[in-house]
């Protein structure tokens, strides 16, 4: 049975039109990287791929890394988003490079 709901609470609710798709990221540095290299890394992809398609991020790690990228405003990341992640990451010759499917940020 479908539920007609107001504009409003189907954005409280992030669904139908306001839903967010993002997904899910993983990667190694090689062991002995130093700190500095971890840094810029992480500066250098935060400045060239995430910002620049108007995306977000939120991970941590230290050689490991594994986080969330969604995009900045309320939408929908793509296929095309997560092949820009994948490319940047493994060009930068981290190991074991995992992008997950898409997913819904508010539900899954």
């Amino acid at each position: 049975m479908a539920t007609n709901r107001s504009r409003r609470l189907r954005k409280k609710m992030h669904i139908d039109e306001f839903q967010e798709l993002g997904f899910s990221v993983a990667w190694r540095f090689p062991e002995g990287t130093t700190e500095e290299h971890i840094d810029k890394t992480v500066d250098d992809f935060i400045q060239h791929v995430i910002a620049p398609n108007k995306l977000a991020f939120d991970g941590s790690g230290y050689l490991a890394w594994d986080g969330l990228i969604c995009l900045q405003e309320i939408g929908k990341c793509t296929e095309e988003h997560q092949a820009i992640v994948r490319k940047w990451l493994e060009d930068q010759k981290l190991e074991e490079v995992r992008i997950s499917e898409l997913f819904d940020v508010w539900w899954d």
